[in-house]
């Protein structure tokens, strides 16, 4: 099925996809390079074989209006490989590395058909290897070398579109603890100062588009002791964090998350011990309960949708 393809009022074409692939995580101590298709009714496929390098804390974002592409992440040193997906969701081989080599990344689509990866950790220990620099993706797919960088150096931070074709950055470890700031990206890819935290302070959530033009942080490690929790933060067509809503299933960490159908969402995988299980996202940003896992049990996974 063709994307839906609406014009927004700044006149950016605007991309809603149809299907999803999950990349990546770690498990039986290593970095895993499998991927898991998600069908537009939301269903995740069994296991397809690694053409990737398997790495862990990659991100993953859309350009193209159609395609996808994962990059940076951890294969047991940090890396700064990518690897784009094609319209039918197949991952083509390792590109080179582009810009600082970094893990704990995330990645969001911009612009209606082009992708920015940002923050990090670039190796060294916490805080020194935290970082704040971005790369953008072209509407072709090309990654661009390092952007100075705005806000709060941090790890593991969450990362969706929201308003068709703007992005925001959430959450994360930062050099003290714990953060909750977001930050902006306009349709230009420039990402904006730290915005005060809304809603509780966490790093390792994941977060997707749903509803066509709105977004969903949710999940997270909130702090000792084992503190996974599954609550979400819904953002406005206009970039607006909302306040906590209750969790609904198993609070988990390391979760990928896409949008599918169109106009909802998915998180999948995890950790409170690797999991497989999945929460979907309806086009009003409400939760359902954990569905049964498919593929295999891992955390640290990278999420986009496509076509």
């Amino acid at each position: 099925m063709f994307p839906i393809i609406p014009a927004s009022s700044s006149g950016t074409t605007i991309y809603q996809n149809d299907e999803g692939i999950f990349f990546g995580g770690w498990a039986s101590s290593a970095a895993q390079g499998m991927t898991n298709l998600v069908s537009n009714a939301g269903v995740v496929a069994t296991d397809v074989a690694a053409v990737a390098t398997g790495r862990m804390g990659a991100g993953g974002c859309e350009y193209g209006g159609d395609k996808g592409i994962f990059g940076y992440g951890s294969t047991g040193s940090v890396s700064s490989l990518s690897n784009l997906v094609s319209n039918v969701g197949v991952v083509a081989s390792d590109v080179t590395g582009v810009g600082t080599a970094r893990e704990s990344i995330a990645a969001c689509g911009y612009g209606g058909d082009k992708g920015i990866f940002g923050y990090g950790n670039a190796g060294g220990g916490h805080p020194a290897g935290l970082r704040s620099m971005t790369n953008l993706v072209s509407n072709a797919g090309v990654v661009t070398t390092d952007v100075t960088g705005v806000g709060s150096a941090r790890s593991s931070p969450a990362a969706c579109e929201y308003g068709g074709d703007k992005g925001i950055f959430g959450f994360g470890e930062a050099a003290a603890d714990r953060t909750g700031v977001t930050n902006l990206v306009t349709n230009t890819g420039v990402v904006g100062t730290d915005v005060a935290a809304v809603g509780t302070a966490r790093t390792s959530a994941a977060a997707c588009e749903y509803g066509g033009d709105k977004g969903i942080f949710g999940f997270g490690y909130a702090g000792s002791p084992l503190n996974f929790t599954g609550i979400t933060n819904l953002v406005s067509n206009t970039g607006v964090v909302a306040t906590d809503t209750a969790e609904v299933g198993t609070g988990k960490s390391g979760r990928g998350a896409c949008e599918y159908g169109q106009d909802k969402g998915i998180f999948a995988y995890g950790y409170t011990g690797p999991v497989s299980t999945s929460n979907k996202v309806s086009n009003a940003g409400v939760v359902a309960s954990d569905t049964a896992g498919v593929g295999t049990a891992r955390y640290g996974v990278a999420g986009c949708s496509f076509n």
